[in-house]
C-alpha cells in the first residue's frame, strides 16, 4: 500500500484539475494513465500514504505520455539519481488467449470514496479544518480474457458502488492509472470506466498492448524506469476452469410457484447486481426472448429488487419460463462474474427442490 500514489493533476487558469490513482514502480518513477496528465497542466503531484505518519507528497515530471497505450510514466522530483529506499519493480505478465476467468486485484481513489472530514466533537483550536479527501479503494474482480479483444482491453468486473448519486459523474473517476494485478503481477493499468457497461465494469489497457503500440523509445523507458521485461511472458491458463460451452446449468423447472420473498431473497440480490438489468431498458430486452405471458402478466415498478421479485413469481407460474429467463442473461452477459453468482445460487435453490 506505501507504493499506492493519488495522482493530484493541476491545470492553469484556476481550470479545475484531475484526479487519479498510479503506482511506485521503482524509486524514482510512477506508473500512472496518460489522459490523467493530457495538457494542459500546470503541475502534477503524488500523495503516498495520505493522512498518515508516512504520508508524503512529491512534484514529479511526465517523462513518457502515450496516448494510444493510455499510458504514463511520471518521474519523481529530487529522486532522479538514485535516492530512495532502492524499490524493486514489480512483475508483468501477459494473459493465455483462452476462455478463462481470471482473479484480479486494484486499489486506486474512486470518485465515490469522497468523504467529509468530519471529526467526533467538532473542530478543536489549532487543528486543521475539516475538508473533503478521497479514501483508498481496494477492488477484488475478476478478468474474462476473451472480452473487448477488438478494443486491446480487459474487461474488470467488480463490485459495483451502491448509488450513482451524480448522473453527470462516474463514481468510478479516479480510478483511471491503478495498475490491475493477478497471481502477483501487473497485467493491464485501468483507464476507463464506460457507462454503457453499468457500475460493476471497469476497462483496463493489457500490459500486451504496451509492446504493439508504444515506440522502441518509450519501451526503453519503461524498461529503465519501470522494469517492464523486454518480452513478456505468458501467464499460463488455469486448469481447473470449465468453458461457459461445456457447463449444464440445472433446470429450475420443479421449484414450487408458491416460493415467497425469503425463499427468492438470495436469488434477488445476486440478479439485481447483474450489468444487463441494471441499465435503462435492460430487463425488457431480456424478457424479448422468453415467453411473451411473462412480459405481460409482469407486475411493474420503479424499484428493480421489487420488479424482479414479482418477475420470477411470474416465471414460475409459466413452465420452463425460468429456464428461458435464465437462458436468455447467459447470451447477454456471456459468462460474467455476476451470472456466475446468479449460476450458483439458483443452483442452489435448485438442489432444494429436485
Amino acid at each position: 500500500m506505501a507504493r499506492v500514489a493519488e495522482v493530484i493533476v493541476s491545470r492553469p487558469g484556476g481550470t479545475r484539475g484531475r484526479r487519479g490513482s498510479g503506482y511506485r514502480v521503482t524509486d524514482g518513477y510512477v506508473l500512472t494513465a496518460a489522459h490523467l496528465v493530457a495538457p494542459p497542466v500546470s503541475m502534477v503531484r503524488v500523495r503516498f500514504d495520505a493522512d498518515r505518519s508516512t504520508e508524503w507528497v512529491c512534484d514529479t515530471r511526465v517523462v513518457l505520455r502515450s496516448g494510444p497505450a493510455d499510458l504514463a510514466l511520471l518521474e519523481l522530483d529530487g529522486l532522479r539519481h538514485g535516492a530512495g529506499p532502492g524499490l524493486e519493480a514489480p512483475g508483468y505478465a501477459g494473459l493465455p488467449d483462452t476462455a478463462v476467468t481470471l482473479p484480479a486485484a486494484a486499489v486506486g481513489f474512486p470518485r465515490f470514496k469522497l468523504r467529509e472530514d468530519i471529526r467526533p466533537g467538532g473542530h478543536q483550536a489549532g487543528e486543521a479544518p475539516p475538508g473533503r479527501y478521497r479514501d483508498s479503494c481496494h477492488v477484488d474482480g475478476t478478468v474474462s480474457v476473451l472480452s473487448n479483444r477488438r478494443a486491446g482491453t480487459l474487461e474488470v468486473a467488480v463490485p459495483p458502488p451502491a448509488d450513482e448519486v451524480e448522473p453527470d459523474r462516474s463514481p468510478w473517476e479516479g480510478m483511471s492509472g491503478a495498475p490491475l494485478w493477478s497471481d502477483g503481477a501487473i497485467i493491464g493499468l485501468i483507464t476507463a470506466h464506460h457507462r454503457s457497461d453499468g457500475l460493476g465494469r471497469l476497462a483496463a489497457v493489457r500490459v500486451q498492448r504496451w509492446y504493439e503500440l508504444l515506440t522502441p523509445v518509450e519501451r526503453e523507458l519503461l524498461r529503465t524506469g519501470a522494469g517492464l521485461p523486454a518480452e513478456l511472458t505468458p501467464a499460463p491458463a488455469p486448469t481447473h476452469q470449465q468453458s461457459p460451452e461445456s457447463s449444464h446449468p440445472p433446470s429450475l423447472m420443479a421449484l414450487p410457484h408458491t416460493l415467497t420473498l425469503s425463499d427468492l431473497r438470495e436469488l434477488i440480490d445476486a440478479l439485481t447486481a447483474l450489468p444487463t438489468l441494471r441499465r435503462p431498458n435492460g430487463l425488457d430486452s431480456v424478457l424479448e426472448g422468453v415467453d411473451p405471458r411473462v412480459s405481460a402478466h409482469r407486475p411493474r415498478d420503479d424499484r428493480l429488487r421489487v420488479e424482479m421479485y414479482g418477475l420470477l413469481r411470474t416465471c414460475l407460474r409459466f413452465p420452463g419460463a425460468l429456464d428461458s429467463f435464465m437462458a436468455e442473461l447467459r447470451t447477454w452477459e456471456e459468462d460474467s462474474e455476476e451470472l456466475r453468482k446468479v449460476e450458483r445460487v439458483a443452483a442452489e435453490l435448485a438442489r432444494q427442490y429436485n
